[in-house]
């Protein structure tokens, strides 16, 4: 087991780092992420689980990449950013899950400082990533929509690279404000992490001092990532049902609705459970309700994704089809 120094008040913990904005020298030794060994009979039902879950997610999320890249009728805007979509999602609970499943499984439940700040960032990173790459992709789709006979126009090659391009960087961009936001304030007390991954509203409760300047920052952050897109793609989707209630034909209707809905369910999931938890002042935030939420959205909806996409999806149907057959003819 690790062994642990803290400081006895935040007045000791300043001295011991000279500056709010060094490395946290009482947790050089790192964090215990308690998980869920609070709810010891629920570990190995979680186990299995999880384990499943992040199997499929991870057999699922690899499927359409290859496919994406393999079928040519594949070669299409709304496929290139599924493909980052399902990259995305398999970065993102990989980022979580393997550590979840060792702590399950074990009884080494320590996390080092430096690993703890590298999956916060990358964790927020891909997370904020997501949420600006659903706004690229509401965007397509209304192009698809309601600009049908200028949609290859719109959707250029050229266009489609550039939004994904800002996607990635404005996550990125995101999680270095929040990051260092959160690790250049002084932490102290106990080295306990009520989690099963370094939660920025958890470490944000070990800090020593009065966390309400930064936490209106990380707000107006938060807001800016999570209530601006989701506005955006309410607004795009209230535009493509309008133009699609101008259909007159039932079929068309469907089909519209049908590629679309699939893109809004998962929008609904990702975008509910991310409000839920982040908007939320950090001294109400509920670390214990907190873990049961965030197993959804770092375990489920990333292994739905490829389901909702694809289950009803022709195009992708045809692709597996003829996947199978070359591997046969090659057999």
């Amino acid at each position: 087991m690790l062994s642990f120094s803290f400081k006895a008040s935040p007045e000791a913990h300043l001295t011991s780092t000279g500056t709010t904005g060094r490395l946290n020298t009482s947790f050089e030794g790192g964090f215990i992420l308690v998980g869920f060994s609070d709810w010891p009979q629920l570990e190995l039902a979680l186990f299995i689980f999880i384990s499943i879950f992040y199997s499929l997610t991870l057999f699922g999320n690899t499927t359409i990449i290859i496919l994406s890249r393999l079928d040519v009728r594949l070669h299409t805007p709304m496929y290139f950013f599924l493909g980052h979509l399902s990259f995305l999602d398999l970065c993102y609970t990989t980022s979580t899950v393997p550590q979840l499943l060792i702590n399950l499984h074990g009884s080494d439940r320590t996390i080092t400082y430096g690993g703890c700040v590298a999956q916060f960032f990358i964790y927020l990173a891909l997370g904020s990533t997501e949420c600006l790459l659903l706004v690229v992709m509401a965007f397509d789709r209304y192009a698809a929509v309601c600009r049908p006979l200028h949609y290859m126009t719109i959707m250029h090659p050229r266009l489609c690279q550039t939004l994904a391009a800002i996607s990635w960087i404005g996550g990125f961009v995101n999680s270095v404000i929040q990051t260092g936001l959160t690790m250049a304030m002084p932490l102290c007390g106990s080295h306990r992490l009520n989690h099963f991954f370094c939660e920025m509203l958890v470490v944000l409760k070990l800090a020593c001092e009065d966390t309400q300047g930064t936490e209106v920052k990380m707000f107006v952050a938060r807001v800016i990532i999570l209530v601006v897109p989701a506005a955006l793609i309410l607004g795009s989707y209230v535009r493509i049902v309008q133009a699609v209630l101008k259909v007159n034909s039932i079929a068309g209707r469907r089909k519209a609705f049908g590629t679309c809905g699939s893109h809004l369910l998962v929008v609904s999931l990702f975008y509910g459970t991310a409000i839920y938890t982040y908007l939320q002042p950090t001294h109400i935030y509920s670390q214990s309700k907190g873990k049961f939420v965030a197993l959804f959205y770092t375990v489920v909806t990333p292994m739905l994704n490829p389901l909702i996409y694809t289950l009803r999806n022709k195009d992708v149907k045809g692709a597996v089809r003829k996947l199978l057959w070359k591997g046969r003819d090659l057999s």
